[in-house]
């Protein structure tokens, strides 16, 4: 699953003096990673893992590990921001845009939507607006810090949607669902913000 506010092992935080304008308000900068997960850690083979992506006509396009890897990569140098409060600054990725995959999808005649849901293996969703994951905002990452993405931070891959709470960049990210209407994920439906801001402190649902 995502990263949730339940579990965190190893977390010593580090309170730096960051730059107001790269510290969300009712942050503070940490240089751990913390890890954070409502439930084990999945470890799927590599030879069974695959990536889909789904539109509402039931439409689909899948991809294998060595199919996703062999599609161009992208390496984003990024800040990241949990709910728990913790900001992590620079953290080094590699992944796929998720642009490359929607290109693909159209190119097959999949339509746009409104909204993606992502799915994870353990169950695990998060809803996101269509908006916030398209336009060079986001990646299906497999590597963090020049390396494979550990499992305990979402490897084989995660979603990386790095301006929204990291709750939104969804662990052991197996595909998303492109929807017309929003349909809240695991930890929405449990109260947190269906879009997760922040610079607006969307934490809970009712936060502006």
């Amino acid at each position: 699953m995502s990263d949730t506010p339940f579990i965190a092992r190893g977390f010593h935080a580090k309170r730096a003096n960051a730059a107001p304008n790269r510290l969300p308000p009712g942050q503070y900068e940490t240089r751990d990673f913390p890890v954070l997960s409502a439930g084990p850690t999945p470890h799927t083979p590599l030879s069974k893992w695959d990536f889909t992506i789904l539109d509402s006509s039931g439409t689909s396009l899948r991809w294998t590990w060595d199919e996703l890897q062999a599609l161009p990569h992208d390496t984003p140098t990024v800040d990241i921001h949990c709910v728990t409060k913790w900001s992590k600054f620079d953290t080094r990725w590699e992944g796929i845009s998720v642009d490359t995959l929607f290109d693909a999808a159209r190119a097959k005649g999949m339509a746009d939507g409104a909204f993606i849901v992502a799915f994870c293996d353990g169950g695990y969703t998060t809803n996101l607006p269509f908006s916030d994951v398209t336009g060079g905002k986001a990646w299906v990452a497999f590597g963090y810090d020049g390396a494979p993405l550990p499992p305990e931070h979402g490897g084989p891959a995660r979603l990386l949607v790095p301006h929204l709470y990291f709750w939104k960049s969804a662990k052991w990210v197996r595909g998303l669902r492109i929807l017309q209407r929003d349909a809240p994920g695991f930890w929405e439906q449990l109260g947190y913000h269906d879009r997760g801001d922040p610079w607006r402190e969307q934490r809970y649902q009712g936060d502006p």
